[in-house]
Parts: structure tokens; C-alpha cells; sequence
């Protein structure tokens, strides 16, 4: 239960192939009993049947914000592929960004990462195909930003992901298998997900997981609560056959909204760094032999020379507990807020070493500065 959660699948979708066949399951006794009376109902059904959402009002609000994206890209792998080109699908939803001027589209950067804004089209509610006329995107977090130019454009309207509660009522939007204006429901089954390996270009994961059904071609796509605020981007799935398995992943809108200025306002976006090697999970048995009592923080593999780290004195072994304040959940968590901080600025570490909780102080790096280095 603790080993760190199977690779899970980005859900881009390609061409739609043909030849599906759905299987109706029939359960129950093949007959009835006519002369069966039908029961009462329960006392005070009327009233309480408004307790549960009204799904099919945050539809009608939803609908004319939700996007189709189609992107040709090139096609990767070997040189017999060079020159080739592939079409990758995927969803998106438009957005107004506090103190930007425009409407923008909002998608995943897997679903238009290597395509030219004019190999890009977004297809509106009402049938309308636009071209974006500037692309924006940040694969680490794996976030895309279209600016579009039209009229009549309705953005959607953005929550707080950070108030999300789970077992909250959920709405996922997208294309799955190319159905454009798909509409699923769920719930959120989990907060803070960030033990998946999405590929070597995601490093901020703090995802939301749902049950709401999601597809290939869903990516990008808005999940929604009941009250109509778009609270997270549907960005993968855990899956065995590629499909729905009811354990998908999607992106916290705050922290689309924190990527989406910096790339509009800045053009990247800023992320502080340590120069730590972390082990992607501590297991129970590592934790004890260390000394702790519980499975927490984040165990140092190795430490980059002449890097913050390095400087600080964070040696392979230490296991970092805390940020100043705030208690450290695993080795996600740890660069996830990390990322956040500008560099330059000092912060003290609780570092767990021969047994023993000691501070540590480190200057945050640019981690913009150091990965163009390597």
C-alpha cells in the first residue's frame, strides 16, 4: 500500500478509431410482477430531492466555456518518423485570468506541446473553429495557454481548489474518443495526489483525483463542482487498458491560475530549487530504521554539487520534515513548495538526521537558471 502508485496515462487522444461496440448488462428476473402495486413514496421526497445538484443547470452555464483542441504535431521517435506529423486531441476550457485582459483557453501542454499556434484549432459550442493567435505552455506542470480573438467568448468561472473537500459533487467536461461537449459525474476521491509518474517533463504534481469518468481526448477538459466553479484541469488517468478505471487526475485551478499569469505576464514561469535527488517514496521499513515513528517527509538520494543543497550541508540520507512551519507530507510535497518560492529567499529546513531533528538554513536557487545549465 505504500509503493508509490503505478504510471499513469496522459489522456490526449489521436485518431478515433472505429468498431466499438458497447455491451448493455441486463440484470434482475426477466419478469415482472404485474399486480404489484407501485410503493409510496417517502415521506418528504419532494423536498428533499433538492438537496442533490441540479447537474443539468451547471451544464447549461458550463457548455458555451468548454473547447474542442485539435493539434498537429510532429510525430516523434526515429528518423524514419522525421518530417511525419500526428493529430493529438484533447479539450479545454475558456478563462479570464484576474488582472489579464482577453479571453484565454486553457488545456494541457501534452495536448499541444510541439505544434505551431496555426497547426492549432479550437472549436467553440456553437460550431465556430478559431485559430490561437499566441500558445503559452509550462510542461512541468503541464499546463497550455491559447489566447484567442473572437466575439460572444464566455469564460468560465474559476473557484478555489484550495477549499475542495473530499466527497464534493463533481462535473468532468472534455472530448473523450473525439464526443465533443461530453458531460461525467462524480465525486473527489482525494486531495494532494502526487506519487504518479506522469513522464520526465512534470515535476509540480499536487493533482486532485476523481471517480467522474475520464477518457482519452478528456484532457484539458474542466472538472467542476456543483455550484458551476471550474475547480480543477483534467490532465490523466490510472489505468491498465488506457481507458476509465474511475482513479483520474486533475490539475488544482489555483494553481492554473498562478502558472497562467506568469506566462502571460512573464512569458515563463519562475521556480525556486534545492539541487536534491529525493527517493520517490519512504516506505515503513526505512522510516523505522531511521528512527522515525511515522512515514513522512522526504528522503534526500543525493545532493547536486555546488547547489543549494550542497551549500547548506544537506547530506544523502537526511530526511526533510519540514519547511519552515509547515510539516512536510513526502518528497512531492517538498518540491511542490519549493517551486513556489523565489530565489534568493532564505528558509530553514527540519532536517532528520542520526536520529535527531536539526535545522537547516538554505538560499532557494533558480531552477529556470539551473536547467538550462544542464
Amino acid at each position: 500500500m505504500w509503493q508509490r502508485l503505478g504510471t499513469a496515462s496522459l489522456i490526449g487522444f489521436g485518431s478515433l478509431v472505429g468498431g466499438m461496440t458497447a455491451n448493455l448488462l441486463m440484470t434482475g428476473p426477466s419478469s415482472v410482477n404485474a399486480q404489484s402495486a407501485p410503493l409510496p413514496s417517502p415521506p418528504g421526497e419532494q423536498s428533499d430531492i433538492r438537496r442533490y445538484p441540479l447537474f443539468e443547470d451547471v451544464v447549461g452555464r458550463l457548455s458555451p466555456s468548454v473547447v474542442a483542441i485539435d493539434a498537429v504535431k510532429p510525430q516523434q521517435g526515429g528518423t524514419s518518423n522525421k518530417g511525419k506529423t500526428h493529430e493529438e486531441s484533447g479539450s479545454g476550457v475558456l478563462v479570464q485570468f484576474e488582472g489579464v485582459r482577453g479571453i484565454h483557453a486553457v488545456t494541457n501542454n501534452h495536448v499541444i506541446a510541439g505544434a505551431k499556434a496555426g497547426e492549432i484549432t479550437v472549436t467553440l459550442l456553437d460550431g465556430r473553429i478559431l485559430r490561437p493567435v499566441q500558445v503559452w505552455t509550462d510542461p512541468e506542470s503541464d499546463i497550455g495557454i491559447l489566447a484567442l480573438e473572437a466575439v460572444n467568448l464566455r469564460p468560465a468561472s474559476l473557484g478555489d481548489s484550495d477549499r475542495i473537500r473530499v466527497g464534493q459533487w463533481v462535473l468532468a467536461f472534455g472530448s473523450p474518443f473525439g464526443l465533443n461537449q461530453t458531460v461525467t459525474h462524480g465525486i473527489i476521491s482525494a486531495r494532494d495526489r502526487g506519487q504518479i509518474s506522469l513522464g520526465n517533463t512534470i515535476r509540480i504534481k499536487e493533482f486532485l483525483q476523481t471517480d467522474a469518468a475520464i477518457n482519452p481526448g478528456s484532457s484539458g477538459g474542466p472538472l467542476v463542482t456543483a455550484d458551476g466553479q471550474v475547480i480543477g484541469i483534467n490532465t490523466a488517468i490510472a489505468s491498465n487498458s488506457g481507458s476509465n478505471s474511475g482513479v483520474a487526475f486533475s490539475i488544482p485551478i489555483n494553481l492554473v491560475k498562478r502558472v497562467g499569469r506568469e506566462l502571460l505576464e512573464r512569458g515563463a514561469v519562475s521556480r525556486g530549487y534545492l539541487g536534491v535527488q529525493l527517493a520517490p517514496v519512504l516506505d515503513p521499513n526505512e522510516a523505522l530504521k531511521l528512527g522515525l515513528d511515522k512515514v513522512r517527509g522526504a528522503l534526500v538520494e543525493s545532493v547536486h554539487t555546488n547547489s543549494p543543497a550542497a551549500v547548506a550541508g544537506l547530506t544523502a540520507g537526511d530526511v526533510i520534515l519540514k519547511l519552515e512551519t509547515v510539516e512536510l507530507r513526502d518528497e512531492n510535497h517538498l518540491i511542490n513548495l519549493i517551486s513556489y518560492l523565489p530565489a534568493n529567499q532564505r528558509v530553514r529546513l527540519g532536517v532528520w538526521r542520526n536520529r535527531k531533528l536539526q535545522v537547516v538554513e538554505v538560499v532557494v536557487g533558480d531552477w529556470t537558471n539551473q536547467s538550462k545549465a544542464r
